[in-house]
């Protein structure tokens, strides 16, 4: 794959993640992992990739992206990004004073948590809109990542293996909205049953987001942390970062992400308009 050069990538770095194949030796280190996932950042963001280490919180005009990840609804209302160094908030004009009044309050951590955040709310009624996504991003670590294994036969899936599995049970890790995005996928089977499954969406050129599915009767087995540390390796061989995502209060997949050699890399604030989010409410 061919990457423009990035600033963010040093020389002589030692952390190595090495895979071999028969065909593929491939050597990503964390950080080519990171400048990776801040470039992907950069182009949703509408800013630059090293803006998200400066020490200074950013405020920047959204924009459509050729490059964004497929499934934002660009140009964003108002987004907040941070990689922990400062705040990169991508916002519509309407919004811009109003962000950068509540970015110049607070630090980085305070501008994410109540009741804080309730006063930024309650000032976007005025736009008839609020918050609505809060999740945290995590990457693979090299020094920890490797496929795990369980007690389950597990194998890897191509797009006309899991075509029919389009299915509630497993609607974590496909995407019925974008099953052409659907690329790659490793399941667990119980005698021929399938038990377990993760899957990689193609949301971008450089990146793939992970979705895991255990069937409730098999979780607890290491079913998930087998499936995902084995999907996100095969990423990483196609030189294909992998990514993970989880509420922050959903601690069974931030365990799943952290047992699979995964570290907190990045968190995200979004902002919706009111409709938006009682349509959400209503389905």
């Amino acid at each position: 794959m061919n990457r423009l050069p990035n600033p963010l990538i040093r020389k002589n770095e030692t952390q190595q993640l090495v895979f071999f194949s028969k065909e593929i030796k491939i050597i990503m280190t964390n950080q080519q992992i990171q400048a990776i996932a801040m470039q992907q950042s950069a182009c949703d963001s509408n800013c630059l990739a090293s803006d998200f280490l400066c020490t200074e919180n950013k405020v920047v005009i959204s924009a459509h992206h050729p490059q964004a990840r497929k499934y934002l609804d660009l140009p964003f209302l108002c987004d907040f990004t941070s990689y922990g160094h400062n705040i990169v908030a991508s916002v519509s004009e309407k919004l811009k004073v109003l962000t950068e009044e509540y970015l110049a309050r607070y630090s980085v951590e305070h501008c994410f948590e109540t009741p804080n955040l309730h006063m930024f709310m309650e000032n976007l009624r005025t736009f008839d809109c609020n918050v609505c996504f809060m999740a945290e991003y995590f990457l693979p670590d090299a020094d920890l990542l490797a496929p795990r294994q369980c007690d389950y036969y597990t194998k890897l899936l191509f797009p006309d293996d899991f075509s029919s599995l389009y299915l509630p049970e497993w609607s974590n890790a496909l995407c019925a909205k974008r099953p052409w995005d659907d690329r790659l996928a490793a399941g667990a089977y119980d005698h021929g049953k399938l038990i377990g499954l993760a899957a990689c969406s193609a949301d971008c050129e450089t990146m793939w987001q992970i979705g895991i599915d255990v069937l409730p009767e098999y979780r607890k087995r290491g079913i998930g942390t087998a499936l995902t540390s084995q999907l996100a390796a095969e990423c990483l061989k196609r030189e294909i970062v992998p990514f993970y995502c989880s509420a922050w209060s959903n601690l069974p997949s931030v365990r799943n992400a952290i047992r699979c050699g995964f570290r907190p890399a990045w968190i995200q604030l979004t902002v919706k308009t009111n409709d938006v989010i009682a349509h959400m409410n209503r389905i």
